[in-house]
């Protein structure tokens, strides 16, 4: 590109002051009140644009002349490109550009040797990055500074902003960058450079959904869908080549030494992934949403983890090697902004790969396996900057847990190290480099909990909130969906309804580097959405179908249980299942609480139906019921996860003396807590629960003060034909659909036989 600016255009900068170059750089020309009157006439200048050259509003083109526009284009043009002496004065007279002073060259020379001295700096980075390691307090952990948005403090690493800038960097061959990637093989390039028609995106909201099953051998039931006329399926191959998967360096040689833990038998020096993860990591390398209900933090959480950790870091190392090797072509081919659309690679924000988790701890692992997949265990290590201090923030302390606390192992998998479910942080990423707690606008993946993110994206009518950020994520991952209708599923709804909107500000992007289909407002239909989920929830679902509209189309594991979660239930107790008649799924509420209130509850009214637990999922429905019980004065005590535990103790034991003949107690107390209540005599389930294996949890509570009452022990269950999959999970697929059919109330007795 030659020298980034001439000496007429470095003298017309230097005469601007503080105000005149801020709204320069903001508005993209100067303020009116600062026009000049230039006694000389100037010559007139014919610029030509392109077509995607950024164009000017309606009240610009009016009020301003054709040789103010392309004077205009002309100083636009040149103001990204400004020389690094440029950038140096401009940063003593604005603090608002955060500048290394050792970029800026002495005596104003060409990009030339600017460059060659940050590439002589970041060599000699590498060469020192394990002092860098071990060293945090000098890599900037100075004090945080707080975002524009009010969001909690904002961490900023002025000193190494250059390096982990795609703008400023170019690919090195020895870096190890493949920027050779085939374009007809690669499957992230023939998705990012798959170019929709204006036709296919209008027939979306009408063209039916076409959908196909398969059965793969590890993930089994399969449900391939998509709205646009083109559906591809696939059978997972019996050998998988690491080669053919088109891994970005170093992840190839890291990710057998990362994932070596979840691999045995024979083929462990062969294969690289399990049966799971290899069937996962093929449908989320074709670029296909994804919706997997079988994740359980017990069993294969961590085996998820992974394979969903090494495609994010895979995506963003591909998309960040585009971009610099472009920067490397047009430094060679001198080209000007705008000459080839060759060089469309960015979105318009930074941030590419969302990652919602609900603890801390789990943002914790994610970051470590990244820093797994980038070193492996080589003795060249990364440069990690800001550690330490994530270490401090998102580790947990041992000895906080009490020692004494028993609990059962899904809890203690779930609930293990940091709990703190209000978070959010930036990761920016490079070759041999990873930035943490980097500026939004600055970060490759953001890991957030749903909580964190509401907190910064704020509801309509506020004035401080932000969601420009999410307008350019190629890649959402939502993992432990199930815990979020645990913690508030309001945050989750809310997070989709901002993705990929348009932002409101253009955030110094170049617009010539921008791909078409993200100026056209098309992200959402390129974005690919892996949902992770322990259940087969309706809200998930429909989440997972309205806010999923991916162009290469959607795969949903559909496994019907054979058997349920009522298998396991201990002790021998009848149970009968009343269904209950609603018209739609709005009206099931309302029907439900009259149904309760009209038929069930006057059965239990008597003194002899003492000790009756009445299990609530829904917090809105214990609220409503509270408030029924109050009103005719009935003899209840209740327990909800907002219950101080001094409320808890007393509710406890005037249930278990007796005293109080009804207990409310919510599906959420028992999600955080897994108390055990005893005096449990008679059992109500006002709704089927979320998770299966409660049924058998509350069911086996009865066996916890045993006195010779088996006899007189009741269970009842609530349940209508919109409740078909938590019916399924708990009697199972076969005896759910015989009581779906039948509007009889049905009679089950176990015996204590699994």
């Amino acid at each position: 590109m030659g020298k980034r600016g001439s000496r007429s255009q470095s003298q017309l900068l230097s005469t601007l002051t503080k105000k005149q170059k801020k709204h320069l750089r903001d508005f993209g020309e100067e303020h009116p009140f600062y026009d000049r009157v230039s006694r000389k006439e100037a010559k007139p200048q014919i610029c030509q644009l392109s077509e995607s050259s950024d164009t000017l509003d309606s009240e610009s083109e009016a009020e301003s002349e054709p040789e103010q526009l392309s004077g205009y284009h002309k100083l636009l043009t040149t103001l990204k490109d400004v020389s690094e002496e440029e950038e140096e004065d401009e940063e003593e007279e604005d603090e608002i550009i955060d500048e290394e002073p050792e970029m800026s060259g002495e005596d104003g020379d060409g990009d030339v040797s600017v460059e060659e001295e940050m590439a002589a700096e970041s060599a000699e980075m590498q060469e020192n990055m394990a002092l860098y390691t071990d060293s945090q307090e000098k890599d900037g952990e100075g004090p945080p500074v707080k975002s524009q948005e009010g969001s909690p403090e904002e961490f900023t690493d002025a000193k190494h902003e250059s390096l982990f800038s795609l703008e400023t960097n170019f690919l090195k061959e020895e870096s190890g960058g493949n920027c050779s990637l085939k374009v007809l093989q690669d499957p992230f390039l023939q998705h990012v450079n798959r170019e929709l028609r204006e036709k296919e995106v209008q027939a979306v909201a009408t063209n039916p959904k076409t959908t196909h099953q398969l059965k793969w051998p590890t993930l089994g039931q399969l449900v391939f869908s998509s709205k646009f006329q083109k559906l591809e399926t696939f059978k997972p191959p019996k050998d998988i080549d690491v080669k053919s998967l088109h891994l970005q360096k170093p992840l190839e040689s890291t990710w057998t030494k990362t994932n070596i833990q979840f691999l045995s038998g024979p083929k462990k020096s062969s294969s690289p992934f399990t049966p799971l993860q290899k069937e996962l990591f093929l449908i989320m390398n074709s670029y296909q949403d994804l919706f997997y209900s079988e994740r359980t933090a017990l069993k294969n959480g961590e085996e998820i983890r992974h394979v969903y950790c090494l495609h994010a870091i895979n995506h963003v190392l591909k998309a960040n090697a585009r971009v610099l090797g472009n920067n490397s072509r047009r430094r060679s081919q001198k080209l000007g902004v705008g000459d080839d659309d060759d060089f469309r690679d960015q979105g318009l924000t930074r941030p590419k790969v969302l990652v919602v988790v609900p603890f801390r701890e789990a943002a914790l692992r994610v970051v470590q396996l990244f820093i797994s997949l980038l070193e492996g265990d080589s003795k060249k290590k990364i440069i990690v900057s800001n550690k330490k201090r994530f270490k401090g923030e998102y580790g947990s302390d041992p000895e906080e847990r009490p020692p004494n606390l028993k609990r059962p192992e899904d809890y203690e998998a779930v609930f293990v190290g940091n709990i703190d479910d209000h978070f959010r942080i930036g990761v920016a990423i490079l070759q041999r480099s990873i930035r943490l707690y980097a500026p939004f606008y600055s970060s490759d993946i953001l890991i957030a909990s749903p909580l964190g993110l509401r907190t910064i994206i704020g509801a309509e009518g506020e004035k401080k909130r932000d969601f420009d950020f999410l307008s350019s994520i190629e890649l959402l991952i939502i993992d432990q969906a199930d815990i979020y209708l645990m913690q508030n599923w309001e945050h989750v709804l809310h997070l989709m309804n901002h993705m990929n909107l348009l932002p409101l500000d253009s955030h110094g992007v170049d617009f010539s580097r921008v791909r078409m289909w993200s100026l056209n407002n098309w992200s959402k239909y390129y974005r690919q959405t892996l949902l992770f989920g322990a259940v087969q929830d309706a809200q998930i679902n429909s989440l997972f179908n309205k806010h999923c509209i991916n162009l290469q189309g959607q795969v949903a594991v559909r496994n019907v249980p054979m058997t349920g979660s009522i298998s396991h239930v201990l002790v021998q107790l009848p149970h009968v299942f009343q269904r209950m008649e609603a018209e739609n799924l709005a009206s099931a509420i309302d029907v439900r609480f009259s149904f309760f209130v009209n038929k069930i509850l006057p059965q239990y009214r008597d003194a002899v139906m003492s000790h009756t637990l009445i299990y609530v999922p829904s917090y809105f429905d214990f609220v409503r019921l509270r408030n029924y019980f109050k009103k005719e004065e009935l003899n209840f005590t209740h327990i909800c996860e907002y219950t101080k535990k001094s409320g808890i103790s007393r509710a406890r034991q005037f249930f278990l003396q007796g005293e109080k003949q009804f207990l409310l107690l919510t599906e959420r107390f028992h999600f955080y807590k897994r108390y055990t209540i005893k005096g449990i005599r008679n059992l109500i389930f006002y709704e089927l629960p979320t998770y299966p294996h409660f049924y058998s949890e509350i069911c086996n509570m009865l066996k916890a003060t045993n006195r010779g009452e088996e006899a007189t022990w009741t269970c009842t269950v609530l349940y209508s034909k919109y409740d078909a999959q938590r019916l399924a999970a708990v009697v199972g697929v076969e005896r759910a659909a015989q009581m779906l059919q039948s509007k009889k109330s049905i009679h089950l007795f176990i015996t204590g036989e699994k």
